[in-house]
């Protein structure tokens, strides 16, 4: 269930080492792995998708130093970028998981999430004018606790993983509260930062609300899921292999059992003014 991680910033010998933004590059594959260390067999720490644009502060060779719009920092692969270039936004789409065809006739899928290239004609699934975001995906509880069911479910754990072809925990709160226009950091410990802290009491939590967990000594927060309500969650966890809705009052399996023992506490992001 541990959903934990941290972004990797250079060492002080680093020419970089205050995080100067050089330049800005931006994603060109569907997902490119953000990785620990600048070396392909390193850990998976987060991911970014097609379209969005990265701050580089440092390179070794073919590999870039990276910080994104949250924050989050890490090593990737020249491959997955390029030079950004300026984009009308009022021309913006976003995926909400399709197929396009480019100008050359090159098919791609891509998750939710990332953003089309112009001159990209969809082929099948679903965009949506980044322009028109909220009037489709309101900051509504029981909207966020219906677009996590309906863009995640089926979704197998990914350490790392932020869309719905792999999420880890918080991958998947920071990519459904996005979309509804609440941004989040990546990680579980520091999404529970945001908002007012509430009850925890399952019970009583509304559509919408985060409750997080740890399976630690120290108490540090190792998971989150979100609340729809009647005492039931859905998350993306280990324990399950992925996508899960538990219940977490009267008669319920082990996991669930073991789960309500490790809740530390609650936060509410809606509804906020």
């Amino acid at each position: 269930m541990i959903d934990r991680k941290r972004s990797v910033t250079p060492g002080p010998d680093s020419p970089r080492a205050h995080h100067d933004v050089a330049r800005t590059m931006r994603v060109t594959s569907p997902v490119a792995p953000l990785l620990a260390e600048p070396r392909a067999a390193a850990t998976l720490t987060s991911q970014y998708l097609s379209g969005q644009q990265l701050g580089v502060l440092d390179e070794r060779g073919d590999w870039v130093h990276v910080r994104g719009a949250d924050a989050y920092e890490g090593w990737m692969h020249a491959g997955y970028l390029a030079q950004a270039t300026v984009r009308d936004l009022g021309d913006e789409r976003l995926s909400l998981g399709c197929m396009v065809r480019g100008a050359t006739g090159r098919r791609r899928a891509l998750p939710l999430g990332a953003l089309l290239d112009q001159g990209e004609s969809l082929l099948e699934g679903d965009v949506v004018p980044v322009a028109e975001l909220s009037s489709h995906f309101p900051s509504e509880g029981a909207a966020i606790a219906g677009s996590a069911i309906r863009f995640f479910e089926g979704t197998s754990y990914l350490w790392g993983g932020v869309t719905p072809w792999g999420a880890d925990c918080s991958g998947f709160v920071q990519s459904i509260f996005s979309l509804h226009g609440i941004p989040m950091p990546r990680d579980a410990g520091d999404q529970g930062q945001c908002g007012e802290e509430i009850a925890a009491d399952p019970e009583s939590l509304a559509a919408g609300d985060l409750l997080f967990f740890s399976d630690r000594e120290d108490h540090r927060i190792t998971h989150v899921a979100i609340a729809m309500g009647q005492a039931r969650i859905i998350h993306l966890a280990l324990g399950r292999g992925g996508y899960a809705i538990d219940a977490l009052s009267g008669e319920s399996d082990a996991y669930a059992i073991g789960l309500r023992s490790r809740i530390r506490f609650a936060r509410r992001l809606i509804g906020l003014a």
